[in-house]
């Protein structure tokens, strides 16, 4: 009786003991589930709902950041851009940004200047960076790429410096030369001195004025439109025929040359005057009894045959500082030649944005006291057709007007010609 007695107790205590065991597991079990995980502060569920498909079209660069300035959401963009490295936020300025919001909830913009990833030449990356509270918890960072429009607008604001600088030089001196001639009104000799220098100051100013139109023109015209399969050595003709009279004056000989019937396919208006404007250079900064040489080839390319036009000089040649610039409009290795020779600036600059159009490039190939070559390299004909066709709306590109070796030799010096 007493030993059934205690049994029936312990197995009570056990079953209570069970119970009691049971329950607490139970609640800690719930309140282990109800706990935040790592995992789950940086997975999607905890985004309000809808955010993600917004974030996911933005143009912005995108960056979600929790309690603990872990990194809960990030667009391609913000890791292209190096914004965020190891799940973190790498930028200081905008973590600070970020704490600061989710501390007081106030939206805060900044514009930022960043180190260019993977690149050694120091260059800035210019961003605007825009902080807001997202929610009760979480921060929401938004960062646009400015790189581009800073480019364009200093591009845009150097551009007109240099036309107003480039128009008053001429526009001055018809003023002061006009007041020149009327205080002479009584000497035939200086009125005709002062006339003859008007007459240069007034072909400049034309000269600068039509060559900004027709910059404008190539930079705003789609070449393709009224494309045609132009023959390089009716353009190779055409530019010898402009500049045989300047040639002449100096004793330069100018020779022709490559591969005979060779077609690209382009507007033969600006193929002509790109062209043209290389033969001109090369003339006007070669010293007399030299040679100028033009030459055609086709060489392999992976996307189809491209025509090479080159021209080479026997010139002052230009130096490597200059050859990064010479493309800019209004940059001339020596100002006080190229003024003297009636030049603008802007030649080289046309020759890049019509090669641009053409799906083609310029390169230039130059030592100082040696000469330089300047190349043309244009897409034959058939190739690109079937180019313009597939891809109607071709992209300038403003680097096209690069330095490289070039596959042509220099001419002789002047000194071992006939």
């Amino acid at each position: 009786m007493d030993v059934n007695a205690a049994v029936a107790a312990a197995a009570a205590i056990a079953g209570v003991l069970t119970g009691v065991i049971a329950m607490l597991a139970f609640r800690w079990s719930e309140r282990d589930q109800k706990r935040p995980t790592r995992t789950s502060l940086h997975t999607d569920p905890v985004l309000p709902p809808g955010v993600d498909t917004v974030l996911s079209v933005l143009r912005s660069s995108a960056v979600v950041l929790d309690e603990a300035d872990a990194v809960v959401k990030a667009s391609s963009a913000a890791y292209a851009l190096g914004l965020v490295r190891g799940g973190k936020l790498s930028i200081e300025p905008m973590l600070q940004m970020a704490r600061d919001t989710r501390r007081d909830g106030e939206i805060r913009q900044v514009e930022l200047d960043l180190p260019r990833r993977g690149s050694g030449r120091g260059e800035a990356l210019a961003v605007s960076a825009r902080v807001a509270p997202l929610g009760s918890r979480l921060v929401l960072l938004l960062v646009e790429d400015l790189t581009e429009a800073r480019r364009i607008e200093a591009v845009r604001r150097d551009f007109v410096a240099n036309v107003s600088h480039e128009l008053k030089t001429p526009v001055g001196a018809l003023s002061l030369l006009s007041e020149a001639v009327m205080d002479a009104s009584d000497d035939p000799e200086a009125v005709e001195r002062f006339a003859g220098r008007m007459q240069i100051e007034a072909t400049r100013l034309t000269n600068l004025v039509q060559e900004l139109i027709d910059l404008s023109r190539v930079q705003n015209d789609d070449p393709l439109e009224d494309a045609e399969s132009v023959q390089v050595d009716e353009l190779v003709a055409e530019a010898v025929d402009r500049c045989r009279h300047q040639a002449g004056t100096k004793q330069i000989t100018m020779a022709a040359g490559g591969t005979a019937d060779l077609h690209v396919w382009g507007n033969r208006g600006q193929l002509a005057a790109a062209l043209g404007n290389l033969v001109e250079n090369a003339v006007n900064y070669s010293p007399a009894r030299t040679r100028v040489g033009i030459a055609a080839r086709r060489v392999s390319a992976p996307g189809g045959d491209m025509i090479e036009l080159a021209v080479t000089d026997q010139g002052i040649g230009i130096s490597d500082k200059d050859k990064e610039r010479i493309f800019e409009r209004f940059y001339r290795v020596d100002p006080a030649r190229s003024r003297a020779t009636g030049g603008t600036g802007l030649g080289l600059a046309i020759v890049k944005h019509v090669v641009a159009s053409h799906g083609g490039e310029v390169t230039v190939w130059s030592a100082e006291g040696q000469g330089s070559t300047f190349t043309l390299r244009l897409p034959e004909a058939a190739a690109a057709r079937d180019r313009a066709l597939q891809h109607p709306d071709p992209g300038l590109d403003d680097e096209v007007g690069h330095t490289e070796p070039s596959p042509y030799e220099p001419l002789p010096s002047p000194e071992v010609l006939p």
